[in-house]
């Protein structure tokens, strides 16, 4: 289909405005819908076979795995100088249990302008992970976003990464006034049921209408005209600016909307194109377990048409039917259909995909998270401990992980607009930004099945396209999983000419005393891969070949981070100059939280790298300070290693290493390592200070790395870890490279005695409490406790989570803290 959008249309006091469209390609283009309406040949349609449509969808669906990734962030809104909080849910995108396939996440913070202002590499382990940004004071305040994905879930669009709005506000600098009322533009959307409006039959037609500055749905009237101005109907959203109506267009005609926003504002908008042959789609509810769709197929002979229903690669229904005086009608059990969105798509004789509806079943398996506190009401520094109970639908002992936050509530945040539930069966399948999703799952809103269907029809959207279902060859997937540890990827090409260079061999190291040594043979393209184990904050790194034997090339290391943005509108912050109270109070936070704890908070976690070498313990270790110390190499080699044997020839020395387990010698180099970077030039090495080497290790037998074998392995280890000024050859490449973030430990005091109760130390925490790892079982009840700060008010707790078969839930629970009585 195509639809209408109208950017930026000034709307000006007692005028009406005709905006002129901008054609977008909408739902039909994202799915690979065939514009030319189904006219196929009828020798296609005779040797087709809509078995193979759904055989190919399965073949697909093994090949192409979902995967989904779920932050919850601590809070919606932040001051620079605070730390923004994270837990990281990872998901297979079919049955929404936990995957374990990724072992890094990649968190971005974007701004207005979709650029990258802070970046982290987080680690995950058994679909879990968890993470921090401390917001630095040169950032300015705005709405920005929170994007995270995998390095699997860059082969698809970024769409489909997670993305979540927050506000973040400098209150070291002055707020910039608001954009002026007047300067609103309005975006309008048209989406015909199916895709096309099709002459002569019933059509729905459903609407969207969004505000330019804030981004968010906007109520109005609105009457559709004929083009001789003669009204046919009159409209107007149900939610969110959302609604829709419907019509029989008539051939040859064109239509247009008048929008009135009050009393005066208004413009109009011409409807798509009506199409006087085609498909047109219609669903509906038969009965309270029945679903009607009926496929009206105008000026067209009778033909078969297939009609398939996919939820998350699940197919819920497949059925064939022959067009009878123009309409083929299909009674849908919605017991069949899967929980979260359906798809279905209706495919014409040939085989080809002609329109589509979404239609949703909520969730029948869910995760249900309970609340108490200890006490109704608590005072400043009090103790607080909360009760959490998970239940699944009556199963017990099932492991569920969740996250918890706690934070005050005020004219600045409140509650989350997201939650984990209406991010995996909602958000994550739809394409575009959804004002409140979490209104679908609240008590209200799981009610309101007009709003949920209007949001079926403004959000179409699908995780793949049908060309690439349907493809005899499957394109190949750019981007492969990160199962073991994060990829470091580069190219090798020619220094001259600039062309890639295949099958070299390469090497990648940190220097550092945690020894790693990876190497990467360059595919036909010039392109290496390097997947690092335990790679923990930012270190140099060094990518070299064997300049012994190959000596003109150059190293290229890629950016990790993808650089593929989602078209969504970010809009303004709403920062009046009423909520200066509030912004007042957040910068005296930021300051007393720093002044008087800034030396515990933000503080890493140590331990979490494995510090064993590649080569685990070598059979011969010399630690050189046990001997006598000599000022040449040669001479520590000479007298203390009996593992090497130093030869001198006309090239140079060379280094032969005994092979203990056959008793010979080996009569090529070693690999030779310093500080774990490769030496491949033995004189270099010899010249080097013995007295800056703390630890001498050899292996004496083959040392396999990967798919190499060396002849053994002499390893060098400085007192200091960082080469102790020796010269990298200058033809490798040698760059700073940010490796997986390390963990912070969230810090809140304890008053639990009364000399901690009276500390003079002002504590004016916002965020109470933060336990990114909450495990428990369902049917068991988990305890938590933490501390109230000097702040009186409201203060929110969210827990969400998921359980290990894949149930997600979230709840909210409030509590008051006021002075106490004196």
């Amino acid at each position: 289909m195509q639809y209408l959008t109208y950017n930026k249309t000034k709307v000006l006091k007692n005028k009406t405005i005709v905006a002129k469209p901008i054609v977008r390609a909408g739902i039909r283009v994202a799915l690979g819908l065939i514009c030319s309406l189904g006219l196929t040949s009828q020798a296609a349609a005779q040797t087709g076979s809509f078995s193979s449509i759904t055989s190919a969808f399965d073949q697909y669906r093994q090949k192409a795995l979902q995967e989904k990734l779920y932050l919850h962030l601590d809070r919606p809104v932040y001051a620079c100088g605070e730390t923004m909080w994270f837990s990281i849910y990872d998901v297979d995108g079919t049955q929404h249990r936990p995957l374990d396939i990724s072992k890094v996440a990649y968190v971005e913070v974007l701004d207005a302008a979709q650029k990258p202002v802070l970046q982290a590499k987080v680690a995950l382990q058994d679909g879990k992970g968890k993470g921090s940004f401390s917001l630095p004071v040169e950032l300015g305040s705005g709405n920005y976003s929170v994007r995270a994905y995998t390095n699997w879930m860059k082969n698809y669009s970024p769409e489909f990464y997670f993305e979540q709005p927050v506000t973040i506000v400098n209150t070291f600098r002055k707020v910039d006034p608001q954009p002026a009322e007047q300067a609103k533009g309005y975006t309008v959307q048209f989406f015909p049921e199916g895709g096309h409006l099709v002459a002569g039959v019933p059509n729905k037609v459903a609407f969207k209408a969004l505000s330019e500055l804030s981004g968010k749905g906007v109520n109005f009237t609105g009457e559709l005209q004929d083009e001789r101005g003669q009204k046919v109907l009159d409209f107007a959203p149900h939610k969110f600016g959302m609604g829709h109506f419907t019509f029989t267009p008539a051939p040859g005609k064109k239509y247009t909307a008048v929008i009135k926003l009050n009393e005066t504002q208004g413009f109009t908008t011409p409807l798509p194109q009506v199409q006087e042959q085609g498909y047109a789609l219609q669903l509906e509810d038969a009965d309270a377990e029945k679903l009607k769709i009926t496929v009206r197929q105008q000026n067209r002979p009778g033909d078969q048409v297939f009609l398939l229903g996919h939820a998350r690669q699940i197919i819920g229904y497949s059925e064939r039917a022959t067009v009878n005086n123009g309409a083929a009608v299909f009674i849908v059990d919605k017991k069949q259909l899967p929980d979260g969105i359906t798809h279905f798509t209706v495919f014409n004789a040939g085989q080809q995909p002609v329109c589509e509806r979404l239609y949703f079943k909520a969730p029948t398996h869910t995760l249900d998270l309970k609340i108490a506190t200890d006490k109704p009401q608590y005072t400043t520094r009090d103790k607080v401990t909360l009760d959490i109970l998970a239940q699944a639908n009556g199963a017990k002992d099932t492991p569920a992980n969740l996250s918890m936050a706690v934070y005050k509530v005020d004219s600045l945040q409140g509650a989350p607009a997201q939650t984990i539930e209406s991010y995996l069966w909602l958000t994550s399948d739809l394409k575009g930004t959804i004002e409140e999703p979490g209104y679908y799952f609240s008590g209200f809103g799981a009610s309101d099945r007009q709003a949920m269907d209007n949001l079926m029809l403004t959000h179409g959207w699908s995780r793949f396209t049908w060309t690439d279902v349907l493809a005899e060859k499957p394109a190949p997937f750019a981007y492969v999983p990160e199962y073991n540890g994060h990829l470091i990827t580069g190219k090798v090409t020619h220094k001259v000419s600039g062309e890639a260079a295949p099958g070299i061999l390469t090497f990648l190291a940190s220097p550092g005393k945690n020894i790693r040594l990876y190497n990467s043979t360059s595919a036909p393209d010039g392109t290496i891969r390097y997947e690092v184990k335990d790679f923990f904050d930012a270190k140099d790194i060094i990518i070299q070949s064997n300049y012994t034997k190959d000596s003109t090339y150059h190293f290229q290391v890629f950016n990790p981070f993808s650089d593929k943005f989602a078209k969504r509108m970010v809009p303004a912050p709403n920062l009046a100059s009423s909520l200066q109270e509030e912004l007042t109070l957040r910068h005296v936070e930021v300051q007393t939280q720093h002044a008087y704890f800034g030396n515990v908070i933000n503080r890493a976690v140590t331990g979490q790298a494995d510090s064993t070498t590649i080569y685990g313990q070598a059979p011969e270790q010399y630690l050189l300070d046990d001997y006598k110390r000599f000022k040449v190499m040669e001479e520590v080699l000479r007298e203390y290693v009996p593992g090497i044997q130093l030869r001198k020839r006309r090239d140079g020395f060379h280094f032969m290493v005994f092979d203990r387990p056959n008793k010979t010698i080996f009569q090529e180099n070693p690999m030779v390592l310093l500080d774990g970077v490769p030496v491949f030039d033995i004189d270099k090495i010899m010249a080097f200070d013995p007295l800056k080497v703390k630890k001498l290790d050899v292996v004496t037998s083959r040392f396999f790395n990967g798919p190499q074998v060396y002849d053994g392995l002499v390893s060098f280890i400085t007192y200091t870890g960082d080469l102790a000024g020796f010269e990298p050859d200058p033809r490798a490449l040698m760059q700073s490279y940010e490796g997986l973030q390390l963990q912070r430990e969230f810090y809140a005091p304890v008053y639990d005695t009364p000399e901690h109760k009276l500390s003079r130390l002002a504590d004016f925490r916002n965020l109470l409490h933060w336990a990114p790892d909450l495990k428990l079982e369902t049917g068991t009840k988990a305890e938590k406790s933490f501390y109230t700060s000097d702040q009186t008010g409201t203060y929110l707790v969210v827990v969400q989570g998921l359980t290990a078969d894949g149930k997600a839930g979230s709840k909210t629970y409030t509590f008051t803290v006021s002075q106490p009585n004196l």
